[in-house]
């Protein structure tokens, strides 16, 4: 089997969740400093990235990080360019832990309208593309964010983040689609109504070989998107942890049968620089686990 063929059936057969290791400039100072890393320790965007970097690197080659429980890995594209223990990033990720390596390609939000917030154009997606195809990324993600319950601007998330979908198809590549609706909306029952009459809509126009993935919010409901685990043209939904607890968010995900995570600061809660080897190997094992487990419903 080819790597591509063998990583879909990773996806479609195997248990385990998607690890998002992909906070790009703008969210990695909140990140770092989460892990026990102030501004002090760069003096510029080069050296904060390597910094960054490292905590990655230290994710990746704990030994509680590997293809038995993750699935995959979502990468920005500064990480996707460097390498980890002698290896590019994503080479590492498939070849030694058997994890799948995607590549986050959204350049950030548009101001808010209609009470949503679109992705910035994206000028330079087919050269990134192609760079993500030679080294060797499966999929994309790529995220759009809904904050009220607007028909017109859920449709035009939804409509944007479709027709990227289709240029990340057309470059042999699986796209990540990611609406988000804000957990902290006044109106986020009802705009998951909305959201989910629009991705239907939507997959209900693919050829039947484009597949997606979908990148949802933890639902008010549960089992809330059945409808898009079950559709033909969805290799996998997984779930955002959003800005809940881990706790929180492992308890919404266990009602959502079908679903996985897809989890970043509530995958890293609790580690930390200072900490020893066995200490931070400990308290991300105790994590994925947690995860893991909530995502086998």
């Amino acid at each position: 089997m080819t790597n591509i063929n063998q990583q879909l059936d990773k996806i479609r057969n195997e248990p385990g969740f998607i690890a998002a290791l992909d906070q790009s400039g703008g969210s990695t100072p909140k990140a770092l400093a989460n892990y026990g890393v102030n501004t002090d320790a760069w003096s510029n965007d080069d050296e904060m990235y390597a910094v960054v970097h490292d905590m990655r690197s230290r994710i990746m080659t704990s030994p509680a990080f590997n293809g038995d429980r993750i699935m995959g890995a979502i990468l920005f594209e500064n990480t996707m360019d460097r390498d980890v223990e002698g290896l590019a990033t994503a080479d590492y990720l498939w070849n030694v832990k058997r994890v799948i390596p995607f590549l986050k390609v959204d350049k950030g939000l548009a101001d808010e309208n209609n009470g949503t917030q679109v992705m910035k154009p994206m000028p330079e997606l087919d050269q990134l593309l192609q760079k993500a195809k030679q080294r060797n990324i499966f999929g994309t993600k790529m995220r759009s964010v809904i904050k009220t319950a607007n028909s017109a601007g859920v449709n035009t998330v939804v409509d944007q983040q479709f027709e990227v979908g289709r240029q990340i198809m057309a470059a042999g590549l699986v796209p990540i689609i990611e609406p988000e609706v804000d957990i902290n909306s006044p109106q986020k029952s009802e705009a998951e109504d909305l959201l989910k009459t629009a991705l239907l809509t939507q997959l209900d126009q693919l050829d039947k070989n484009q597949l997606v993935m979908l990148k949802l919010t933890l639902p008010e409901k549960d089992n809330f998107y059945a409808e898009c685990v079950n559709h033909p043209n969805v290799l996998k939904v997984v779930a955002l942890s959003g800005g809940y607890s881990r706790e929180e968010a492992n308890q919404r995900l266990a009602a959502q049968n079908g679903i996985v995570a897809s989890f970043s600061r509530a995958l890293s809660e609790g580690l930390s620089a200072q900490q020893g080897d066995d200490e931070f190997n400990q308290t991300l094992d105790t994590s994925i686990d947690s995860i893991f487990l909530a995502s086998r419903t």
